[in-house]
């Protein structure tokens, strides 16, 4: 397995994807995010896969169980796993994010275009 490189504000901030599996590692995955104005991960939870997300354009609002945070660019906010969490954009311009999954949690070289096409793949 080889390492990675990448300058991952330019990378992220240039994704248009819902999600873009960058690197997966044995025990970290890498992967870049979009959301538009108004949509969200959906509710979810990783029982066994710890989460990380860094946030470079736009605002939204983070769930993780009954707590809530307003994030922007340059925030980061940390899911343990078991936590019930969610993200959902409340501006007016795309979300942009990257996150790291700690166990992986997608298949490598995942890349959905939309949020419709990765709840059809899972």
């Amino acid at each position: 397995m080889t390492g990675y490189y990448g300058k991952i504000e330019e990378l992220t901030l240039k994704n248009t994807n819902f999600r873009q599996v960058l690197f997966t590692g044995k025990y970290t995955q890498l992967v870049l995010m979009s959301l538009a104005p108004g949509e969200e991960i959906g509710l979810e939870v990783h029982d066994n896969v710890d989460q990380f997300f860094r946030f470079e354009a736009g605002e939204s609002k983070v769930v993780i169980g009954t707590d809530e945070f307003t994030v922007k660019d340059g925030d980061v906010v940390i899911v343990p796993a078991g936590s019930k969490h969610n993200i959902i954009n409340t501006s007016s311009a795309d979300l942009k994010l990257y996150t790291l999954y700690s166990p992986p949690n997608h298949p490598d070289g995942t890349v959905h275009k939309t949020k419709e096409e990765a709840e059809a793949a899972e």
